[in-house]
């Protein structure tokens, strides 16, 4: 039986993590950030909780939009596979098998360090295992910021809300 098998059994479909931080991260940092990870060459949508989708070119606001949700539901309604990346800048890229990703600020993660290091457990979603050099949902501390960043795309894809479209630099 899958994991999801499992989750619906529990009356969750999606499976969803327990852990909604009540941290925010600055939408401004996330939006220099990947404009800098870019290099500007991308036009990207931004949801409430500071997930990114990045956009196909010559797309209008309401496609945009539009664009972004789906991508959204097609994360949450698959399994949402990460792929964490360690940035030049200290950041954590958390990547996604569609065109989404999560900053993990690395001051947000400073401030914050006691609350992630505690919930990193409840970031995972219901009955869900990943399995890590360490063993079976055993993480360090790159994993923990990792899964804290996918906190942010799942309360997203729950409840899509686009709140800036930005436009590649010209």
């Amino acid at each position: 039986m899958s994991a999801f098998e499992d989750a619906s059994m529990d009356g969750q479909f999606p499976p969803v993590p327990a852990w909604r931080p009540s941290i925010v991260q600055p939408i401004e940092r996330i939006v220099d950030r990947i404009r800098y990870y870019t290099n500007g060459a991308r036009d990207f949508a931004v949801l409430e909780h500071g997930t990114v989708v990045i956009l196909e070119d010559g797309m209008s606001d309401e496609e945009a939009e539009r664009f972004a949700k789906e991508v959204l539901h097609a994360i949450f309604n698959y399994h949402p596979d990460m792929n964490p990346l360690p940035m030049d800048d200290g950041n954590v890229l958390v990547q996604y098998n569609h065109p989404a990703a999560n900053v993990v600020l690395q001051e947000v993660v400073e401030a914050h360090w006691a609350e992630i290091d505690a919930r990193h457990q409840d970031a995972l979603a219901t009955h869900e295992v990943l399995i890590t050099p360490m063993g079976p949902n055993k993480f360090d501390d790159f994993g923990k910021k990792a899964l804290f960043g996918r906190c942010f795309m799942f309360m997203d894809a729950q409840e899509p809300e686009v709140v800036r479209i930005e436009r590649r630099a010209a």
